[in-house]
């Protein structure tokens, strides 16, 4: 039986306490040390929600007892009240509109108000981007409940859609001899079924690494059959395949874009190539850079992830081996070389202190070709940042072991440390992440490489690439874009002015079977918003619902036909 709105909201907030309650306490604890309850809980609860926790029975119970009975209102009341001293440093502006706008939404579920779906995925990712922030692990599952109402909604969706069109009598009407648009470019078989969102919502590196992906991420051959080459990926992966071949290459890679500019895919990119299990041309290409570059076969190299937002600093990594591993040095160590790579690192696990670079440096070379990847690597620091006492080591140590990292990488010549550098305040949080980026930064800015994501030219083929087969009747393309701009042109007056000159015929080409203004709008206007990524953004809006199959100049009337937005 499907779950309502309402239901899912309940499920998402228990969810949110049991992620929120050990990282709010740890706090509370290392600002006010032994009267963490009265300064930081008492204070901020006298008089308001959550006051049952602190009289009758209640009262009598030890501190911590106590503490474990606050429901999600007076947690969320209590980090309220003491932003500006404690949280602001962890978590920055983009956490604080997270928790006041999770606290109206606890009220609104305990009046029993109504929630839209479009309600209940925002409020259900508002939960999951602070449960990240804080590298709970309950995110994930916050994440899967939201995902699996996102895919009852599209496929209702689709199923409209499909009535709909069987409904609908076109009053437009398509000049003859023209192919209609999915004769010409024919969407993949998950998009054309309505599944297309679900893979989208499923995408990131962990869930790559754990084989939780879809396979358009998570299969290598899939991905790249859908991965449009662009020239920063282009020189990231023969930078990766010179580096792992030990032929040249720089050591370490920083990746810096805005949320969404392609930090990721481009990390998942050189995740498969050297997993072993692809040849040179599968990736498109690459067999002519493979021979220019003079090295007979891809490389196969150990890999590390490391993703900050999946890692919890206070909470340690349990192994089959029966040991837990603490800090990133120690889950590195043991990703590239098992239980023989962790007890090179070993003892600086359980003591939190950073490994040398010679430590490291013997690490790599025993175990070369080494790739290391680490992605959110400000949101896992910034925790640590003013805490002691924390199994995953102190923020300098972490920073020392970034230093370290750099360094090892430079003298092992199999080596190549690639990461992912947050460019958007959003991503940085508060003075905990301006810290830990302006030490990354300068630690990283001495060596690293430079990387270029995609321009916006190129996104038009990442979009088109990840959404449709590869095209080959060009000439029914090139017919119903002439007839476009030939339309176009003999109506000025009903158009914008740019559709009327004479590039504009170039653009609907490049850009078909997807309208040019549907990019514009997208590209230069939606992608200054805060939470629009700009490739997912785009292939999220792009790939939204199965379309009506009818010609391309049907469109009229500023592109309300053929892209679904009003110009």
């Amino acid at each position: 039986m499907a779950l309502s709105n309402h239901e899912r909201i309940d499920r998402g907030l228990a969810l949110l306490r049991t992620g929120l309650q050990p990282f709010v306490g740890r706090e509370l604890k290392a600002f006010y040390g032994n009267i963490w309850w009265s300064d930081g809980i008492e204070k901020a609860l006298s008089g308001k929600i959550g006051i049952e926790a602190l009289s009758g029975l209640a009262a009598s119970l030890p501190e911590e007892e106590r503490f474990a009975r606050l429901d999600i209102q007076p947690l969320l009341v209590v980090m309220w009240s003491n932003w500006p001293q404690i949280f602001q440093s962890k978590l920055g502006h983009a956490g604080r509109s997270y928790v006041s706008e999770l606290r109206e939404i606890r009220n609104r579920w305990a009046h029993q108000q109504a929630f839209t779906i479009e309600d209940t995925y925002r409020a259900l990712d508002t939960m999951q981007r602070l449960l990240e922030m804080i590298s709970a692990p309950e995110a994930k599952a916050v994440q899967a409940s939201a995902r699996e109402m996102m895919r009852q909604r599209f496929e209702e969706e689709t199923k409209r859609e499909l009535k709909k069109s069987a409904e609908i009598v076109t009053e437009t009407r398509t000049q003859s001899g023209l192919k209609p648009w999915r004769d010409v470019a024919t969407p993949h078989p998950d998009v054309a079924a309505g599944r297309y969102r679900q893979a989208e919502f499923a995408a990131d590196l962990a869930q790559v690494v754990s084989g939780d992906a879809e396979d358009e991420y998570g299969v290598p051959r899939e991905f790249f059959s859908r991965t449009y080459i662009t020239e920063g990926l282009k020189h990231l992966l023969v930078l990766g395949l010179k580096r792992l071949s030990g032929i040249g290459g720089d050591p370490v890679v920083e990746l810096q874009t805005n949320f969404g500019g392609g930090k990721t895919h481009s990390m998942i990119a050189l995740y498969h190539m050297v997993g072993g299990s692809l040849r040179s041309g599968e990736i498109p290409g690459f067999e002519q850079v493979v021979h220019e570059i003079g090295i007979e076969r891809l490389p196969v190299a150990h890999r590390a992830v490391l993703v900050g937002t999946r890692m919890n600093p206070a909470i340690g990594l349990k192994k089959p081996e029966g040991f837990t591993i603490n800090t990133l040095w120690g889950e590195m160590a043991y990703q590239l070389g098992g239980a023989d790579g962790y007890a090179m690192v070993a003892e600086n696990d359980k003591t939190g202190t950073s490994p040398g670079s010679q430590t490291l440096k013997e690490l790599f070379d025993r175990f070369g070709p080494a790739l290391i990847l680490i992605d959110e690597w400000v949101a896992f620091t910034r925790q640590l940042y003013n805490v002691s006492g924390l199994p995953a080591g102190s923020f300098d140590a972490n920073m020392t072991f970034a230093q370290a990292l750099t360094e090892a990488a430079k003298w092992s010549p199999k080596t190549l440390v690639v990461a992912s550098i947050p460019a958007s305040d959003s991503e940085i949080g508060g003075d905990g992440g301006k810290a830990a980026l302006e030490r990354i930064r300068n630690t990283f800015g001495r060596i690293e490489a430079v990387w270029k994501p995609a321009n916006a030219e190129e996104s038009f083929s990442i979009v088109r690439r990840r959404l449709f087969e590869p095209m080959t009747d060009y000439a029914a393309r090139d017919a119903i874009c002439r007839a476009f701009a030939d339309l176009y042109r003999q109506n000025r007056g009903e158009f914008p002015r740019d559709c009327a000159e004479s590039d504009y015929e170039r653009r609907l080409k490049d850009h078909y079977p997807i309208h040019p203004e549907l990019f514009d709008r997208l590209y230069q206007d939606w992608s200054t918003l805060e939470r629009f990524q700009r490739t997912r953004g785009r292939s999220r809006s792009t790939g939204r619902s199965t379309p009506s199959p009818r010609s391309w100049p049907a469109c009229t009337r500023r592109h309300r036909n053929c892209c679904g937005i009003d110009s």
